[in-house]
């Protein structure tokens, strides 16, 4: 299978003494939903901003598409949303989405068609004009993640994109996911929620820095002897202490 992100052998060094990351290898395949799993505080989103380039590593290497993390050329082949609002509040959805897509160099002419129709994977279409200040929490997300998707990238990584929402906008945007994949897109999907491990086609289970396991969730499973994700994390974590 063809590999979207190579990680060798990645250490983090956070404040000069705190080790967020611990010697991590792996390498993650393309088109598939990897779900970065584990509790708060494991190192998930440290890892998220190695891969997008946004944290400097004291060890080891990241390589997207054959090139080094952080580089220039991969700008518009991938795109990150944050665990934190990350649109302008003052605008409204649509004013966000229209200036995001012209910072991003989309063709002035496919904006609007670009804007609609990522307005409609989201399910925010009846929001458009709505200031981002005035939403709710999940909406927020939502624009969030509506603007992680122009452009089409290559590679989107999410963090924690679905915190926050009820179980029925979950699903949706599962739904949505699963759509990206089978066209080809990467996604990587960081999450301390267990049930969210079931959805996502590939796992990478985080522990205190430390990469316990890589794999689908049927082998990990398989592997284990367990009847769910939560149970094969917590065999795992038993076998190491």
């Amino acid at each position: 299978m063809e590999t979207a992100i190579k990680i060798k052998n990645l250490s983090v060094t956070l404040d000069g003494s705190f080790r967020a990351l611990k010697d991590i290898s792996v390498d993650l395949p393309v088109g598939q939903a990897i779900g970065f799993i584990g509790p708060s505080g494991a190192g998930k989103t440290t890892l998220i901003r190695s891969i997008v380039g946004r944290q400097r590593l004291t060890a080891g290497s990241i390589e997207i598409f054959g090139l080094p993390a952080g580089s220039v050329q991969l700008r518009n082949q991938m795109s990150y949303m944050t665990q934190g609002l990350s649109v302008y509040p003052d605008l409204t959805v649509k004013e966000n989405l229209k200036y995001f897509a012209t910072m991003m160099g989309q063709p002035k002419k496919q904006i609007k068609a670009i804007v609609d129709e990522v307005l409609e994977s989201v399910d925010m279409t009846d929001k458009a004009d709505a200031l981002v200040s005035n939403l709710s929490g999940g909406q927020k997300q939502r624009v969030s993640l509506s603007v992680a998707l122009i452009g089409s990238p290559k590679l989107m990584v999410l963090d924690e994109p679905t915190i926050g929402l009820d179980p029925v906008l979950r699903d949706s945007l599962w739904k949505l996911f699963n759509k990206l994949t089978a066209k080809g897109t990467t996604l990587l999907v960081s999450s301390h929620s267990m049930d969210e491990a079931e959805r996502c086609d590939d796992l990478v289970l985080i522990r205190d820095g430390r990469l316990i396991a890589h794999n689908t969730p049927d082998e990990l499973k398989n592997i284990t002897g367990t009847k769910t994700i939560e149970e094969s994390f917590l065999s795992l974590v038993g076998d190491e202490e």
